[in-house]
């Protein structure tokens, strides 16, 4: 048997050279796939790693967090504002793009505000999604919220439409996604975490909850190996308190996206301490949010090693703010829409890159 070497075999006539022949013709091919791969873009052999990416994008104070499993699975966290020229669906297309993946399995609405479920009339006109995620009903007595509601039942008519309750799982595959907070309600156990007491709980003021849709906000934890991520969208103090007092059911996080982008109404100190975040990511607006109080609370919190912001918030002063190479868009920057990117890995080490800068921070796994 003979071998011509142009991406299939050819049979023919056998003879006393054959074998060797076929021998030598499976060297090359091994030689030839070895040369490949060996040529390979880094960025390519990066994926063969196969991290949780979260993307943590600048829709200016409002909210828009994508996670992409390492098997491609994804699930987008908030849509940002409605329309402004397609402005966050086009910054949500880019996260997509850098992540490699065209269509969103799961669209999780943490509540009915503008700032979080406006975008969505305009995603859907661009972006294919699988289901979208939500409390139910919007519970908040004012006009805008009524007008934002129906505009999101409007944009996803067609689409499947999930309500979640606290306890319930998001299935994203490589992932564990429970949700801890939906409606106003609240777990009162993670499976695989025992609940311990929050030695916090005792010195934390009264917080008087109100009768917007930020305490309804639907929080989730998301778990990859050792790694864990906890975004509770806009859920204010009360409800922080509720959820981790007198006993704390969440344990310790890698990483907190801070609730309600820094505002001082949320980001309860004995809440804070006792998730004791490595690491915080701060979505602020450049005049949202961003309180100097809530910088303080999260920034003092034992262990932490880096808060992150989307924006330096300019209606505080410079010591309320964190260090320029760990704001995505500082005042006086060209252009505001750069993102922050985590790669997180399973052993519980991780990455976050400024995607202003292109530069990457390493947290060691502990």
């Amino acid at each position: 048997m003979r071998m011509k070497f142009d991406g299939t075999f050819h049979a023919a006539t056998s003879g006393r050279n054959g074998f060797p022949q076929l021998l030598s013709g499976f060297l090359i091919s091994a030689c030839a796939i070895l040369v490949v791969l060996s040529a390979m873009p880094v960025q390519a052999q990066a994926k063969v790693a196969k991290n949780l990416l979260i993307y943590s994008i600048d829709v200016e104070g409002g909210q828009s967090t994508l996670l992409v499993s390492p098997t491609g699975a994804s699930m987008l966290v908030d849509t940002g504002w409605p329309d402004k020229n397609g402005r966050d669906a086009g910054r949500i297309q880019q996260a997509m793009h850098d992540a490699g993946i065209t269509k969103l399995d799961h669209v999780l609405i943490t509540h009915f505000h503008t700032d979080h479920v406006g975008g969505v009339p305009e995603l859907v006109k661009r972006v294919q999604v699988g289901e979208f995620i939500d409390h139910g009903e919007n519970r908040e007595d004012s006009d805008i919220t009524r007008h934002d509601y129906a505009a999101y039942l409007k944009a996803i008519e067609g689409h499947p439409r999930r309500i979640v309750h606290p306890g319930d799982t998001i299935d994203i595959p490589g992932l564990k996604t429970i949700v801890l907070t939906a409606d106003g309600e609240h777990i009162a156990s993670v499976p695989g975490i025992k609940p311990v007491p929050n030695p916090y709980c005792a010195t934390e003021p009264k917080w008087t909850p109100d009768e917007t849709e930020n305490p309804r906000s639907t929080g989730i934890l998301v778990t990859f190996g050792k790694f864990k991520f906890l975004d509770l969208g806009d859920l204010i103090k009360s409800k922080e308190i509720d959820l981790v007092c007198p006993m704390n059911p969440i344990g310790t996080v890698d990483l907190y996206l801070v609730n309600h982008h820094g505002f001082n109404l949320s980001n309860a100190r004995a809440f804070v301490d006792a998730i004791h975040p490595r690491v915080a990511i701060m979505n602020n607006g450049a005049h949202k949010a961003g309180s100097p109080e809530a910088w303080q609370t999260v920034h003092e919190s034992p262990g932490l090693e880096d808060l992150w912001m989307l924006h330096t918030a300019a209606d505080s002063d410079a010591a309320h703010n964190s260090a320029a190479t760990l704001i995505a868009n500082p005042k006086g920057a060209n252009a505001d829409g750069a993102y922050l990117k985590v790669a997180a890995r399973a052993d519980g080490s991780f990455s976050v890159t400024n995607s202003r800068t292109g530069q990457t921070k390493e947290y060691a796994r502990k």
